[in-house]
């Protein structure tokens, strides 16, 4: 396999992927700005992110932006959504050496508080950062550079948060991520979803569901894994009365409970089940 069709099926493999639209400056005052999806949160204490810029697969050379850390180790790091992902995308265009994409993009700059790289106005997050530490990951086309960055500040615009205005809302940043090839996808209304975690006790584990639930083959691995995240199995409410019901209908009633996040309730339907056998 040539390293341009691992680099695909691993793209295609590996994702979603959030975008960092990087800024970085050089000692010249040069701007670049280029997004990179070889990107994610490392840790929360100290805040540690990193983003790869790799060397070019087809005649191995280095990205204007890692030129531009080695010589000025700040970087804003702004997060792309929905509204500006083909501005996004154009930056991601090979122009040549002191040519501002902000300009090419149509991206406003604007000043950052503790580093010299301008922030993208238009971008809803960003992560004013140092840059730690720079990893070569190998020599050759292809290879990674970890660009290892220590967030100093964020900002994030307050359209954003939620009614509180205590945290970042999912449903109203509309976040973009890359998968392979030309393809995107949007976190949207229509693809959030929620798994409900018990805060203090671990569940169960499905290893420790009763035979008749874990080995029927009604119920999918999300499902068994739903039923399995509670502490233990629950007691059987007498009261329950789903006598018309048989034992076909019942499991079925309990998927559809378990779809709708009722676990409780798909749980007093399948042990209503097994108390008439």
């Amino acid at each position: 396999m040539t390293v341009p069709q691992r680099q695909n099926w691993l793209q295609y493999a590996i994702a979603p992927r959030p975008i960092a639209l990087a800024s970085t400056i050089n000692t010249m005052g040069q701007v670049n700005l280029s997004p990179f999806s070889f990107f994610n949160l490392f840790s929360s204490e100290p805040p540690i992110v990193i983003f790869s810029p790799s060397r070019r697969v087809r005649d191995n050379t280095i990205k204007h932006t890692l030129q531009n850390v080695e010589e000025v180790a700040e970087v804003v790091i702004n997060i792309c959504d929905f509204d500006i992902v083909q501005q996004v995308s154009l930056s991601s265009h090979e122009y040549a050496s002191g040519v501002n994409e902000f300009e090419k993009a149509g991206f406003t700059m604007e000043k950052a508080t503790m580093v010299a790289p301008p922030m993208v106005k238009e971008a809803k997050i960003k992560l004013e950062c140092e840059v730690l530490e720079i990893k070569a990951l190998g020599k050759k086309g292809g290879a990674g550079n970890l660009v290892i960055c220590e967030v100093l500040c964020i900002h994030v615009d307050d359209n954003i948060l939620n009614a509180e205005r205590s945290m970042i809302d999912p449903h109203k940043i509309q976040q973009v991520a890359r998968l392979g090839g030309d393809w995107y996808c949007l976190v949207d209304e229509q693809n959030l979803f929620k798994i409900n975690k018990t805060p203090v006790q671990p569940g169960m584990g499905i290893d420790a569901l009763p035979a008749y639930i874990r080995e029927n083959p009604s119920f999918s691995g999300n499902e068994l894994g739903k039923l399995a995240a509670v502490p233990a199995i629950p007691s059987i409410d007498h009261n329950d009365s789903y006598n018309m019901m048989d034992e076909s209908q019942l499991i079925n009633y309990a998927k559809v409970l378990l779809k709708e996040q009722k676990v409780q309730e798909a749980w007093r339907v399948l042990l209503h089940s097994v108390k008439n056998k």
